[in-house]
């Protein structure tokens, strides 16, 4: 088989081997292509992994020798899945391989927000501290997580190990599904209370979403949702950036309708340099890294190898098409 790696750099910059994909036949592996280099580059590929690399249905259908299609994260809007149906090429993605990752930096994200280390580790880098007239300093409300409810839209893997992180602080869980409705259970998770989303919203000191893309979920916070949150109240969003209706959420946090805001993703990802997110008051952006430990790469790697096998077995798994 003929394997070629589109975008492997995100993947892997040098930190993980490639080793076990190439045993599998000819391999070519490429940093990063851009969209006039991918038919080039792929016009022999039997077998196509992409990260972000968009494949559209023209380039799908001009890609002769293709079987297969492997996406090397969870999301898979970049494929136009329809048309590799229309070809009988299954496309396959990783679900899940990064929960404990994303979970984390969701938590990063908060703590940022309430205690503000990078700012006051700066400030002592920068000398304040000796010179400070008081044993100590601080800039900005420390906030006490302990009490505090944590509100979670979208209880699928990665909101309830959330959910664990959260009750490890002390804090309140209430969950909403993104539909509103509860999506497993209550019962299987007593110590959770399940919430419609006005509800959540309203009463939440804190907002994280763990939430595919879909046409329903588009602009799920939206300036009516940030209007029912409380004026201290912060939003987090390790998900996906197009949840979040951006000028609204600049406008809410300009004008102190909410406490602020932490996200890893936004709606265009590099972000256009007049995104007005990046001069709102009080709102911590990175740069989509949630899903990018080590641990969680080396997973995502291990597994996108392990849909490849299962396809040259003649039994596809995590199929989305």
């Amino acid at each position: 088989m003929n394997i070629v790696v589109i975008d492997g750099f995100t993947l892997n910059p040098g930190d993980l081997s490639w080793a076990a994909l190439e045993r599998l036949g000819k391999c070519t592996i490429y940093d990063r292509s851009s969209q006039k280099e991918i038919l080039i580059r792929a016009a022999d590929a039997e077998i196509l992994l992409t990260n972000k690399a968009v494949l559209s249905r023209e380039q799908v259908f001009a890609l002769p020798k293709l079987k297969y299609i492997g996406v090397t994260a969870t999301g898979y809007n970049i494929v136009h899945v329809e048309a590799a149906r229309e070809r009988g090429i299954p496309v396959c993605n990783v679900p899940a391989y990064g929960t404990r990752s994303v979970a984390q930096m969701t938590i990063a994200l908060l703590l940022e927000l309430t205690q503000r280390v990078g700012h006051h580790a700066q400030t002592v880098r920068e000398g304040r501290w000796s010179k400070c007239p008081d044993f100590c300093y601080w800039d900005y409300p420390l906030i006490e997580l302990d009490g505090l409810t944590m509100g979670i839209v979208g209880f699928g893997q990665i909101g309830r190990a959330v959910a664990d992180l959260a009750r490890a602080f002390g804090m309140r869980t209430l969950a909403a599904a993104r539909t509103g409705r509860a999506s497993v259970p209550a019962s299987r998770y007593p110590e959770v209370a399940f919430a419609d989303l006005v509800t959540l919203f309203k009463q939440s000191d804190v907002v994280t979403l763990h939430c595919p893309l879909t046409p329903e979920t588009k602009h799920l916070v939206n300036a009516q949702r940030l209007a029912l949150m409380k004026p201290t109240a912060f939003l987090l969003n390790t998900s996906r950036g197009p949840l979040i209706d951006e000028p609204a959420l600049a406008d809410a946090l300009n004008s102190e309708r909410i406490g602020g805001a932490g996200l890893d993703v936004l709606s265009v990802e590099p972000p256009l340099p007049d995104n007005p997110l990046f001069c709102a008051k009080n709102c911590f952006i990175t740069p989509h890294i949630a899903w990018a430990t080590r641990a969680a790469r080396s997973r995502l790697l291990e597994a996108s190898i392990a849909n490849i096998e299962a396809f040259l077995r003649g039994k596809p798994t995590n199929v989305v098409n």
